[in-house]
């Protein structure tokens, strides 16, 4: 078993086997979760692909074209100046 000490602030160093067998990298976030059929806490990678985000922003109701959308930014440039 993989072991770590936590520091006066709370925190903790997750050990290197831990971390690749996670595929965790420097500056990933991970969660913690309690499963109460273990009462135990989980931890698990705050890491969601692309494709799960499908359907989050829903379609605009009117199509948009390139020269709507280049209006817009030269417009939107125009005015931050």
């Amino acid at each position: 078993m993989t072991a770590a000490t936590i520091t006066s602030k709370g925190q903790v160093t997750i050990p290197v086997d831990v971390r690749n067998q996670l595929g965790l990298e420097s500056g990933d976030r991970i969660e913690f979760s309690f499963n109460e059929a273990t009462g135990r806490y989980e931890v698990y990678p705050a890491t969601r692909s692309l494709t799960s985000l499908k359907g989050v922003v829903k379609k605009p109701t009117k199509p948009v074209s390139v020269e709507d959308m280049n209006l817009a930014i030269a417009q939107q440039g125009a005015s931050a100046r």
